[in-house]
């Protein structure tokens, strides 16, 4: 239960706090520079409500594979493409490749080595 949390915290403090809030606008420029857009505001907002919904579906217990496979492709996709096109906005630069393979690795075990949540009789 307790890497379940941890887990889902990740997806509630990014999509809230950095990306909903803006409280880190790091995270907007970078959804700027990979899309080449001026203003990612919104679909940054937008990104960050999807992040919520992870976090939630993660706390659940319910379908772990299903929502650790679509973790760890986000993670993967989003680490990758920050690598090459945003190091500079990153908050360990290239270095966190290495940290997201970390947490991903924290994925597959929270996901798919745990058994899901029990369900209330």
């Amino acid at each position: 239960m307790p890497l379940r949390v941890f887990v889902a915290g990740v997806w509630l403090a990014n999509g809230l706090l950095c990306k909903v809030l803006d409280r880190v606008p790091r995270h907007r420029q970078i959804v700027e520079r990979v899309l080449g857009l001026d203003d990612a505001s919104l679909l940054t907002k937008a990104i960050g409500v999807g992040e919520i919904l992870i976090g939630l579906w993660v706390l659940t217990g319910l379908l772990p594979r299903p929502i650790t496979w679509l973790q760890i492709a986000l993670v993967a996709t989003m680490n990758v493409l920050e690598f090459w096109l945003a190091p500079d906005l990153l908050l360990f630069g290239r270095v966190n490749l290495l940290v997201a393979l970390l947490f991903i690795g924290v994925l597959y075990l929270q996901g798919l080595r745990m058994p899901p949540a029990k369900t209330p009789d």
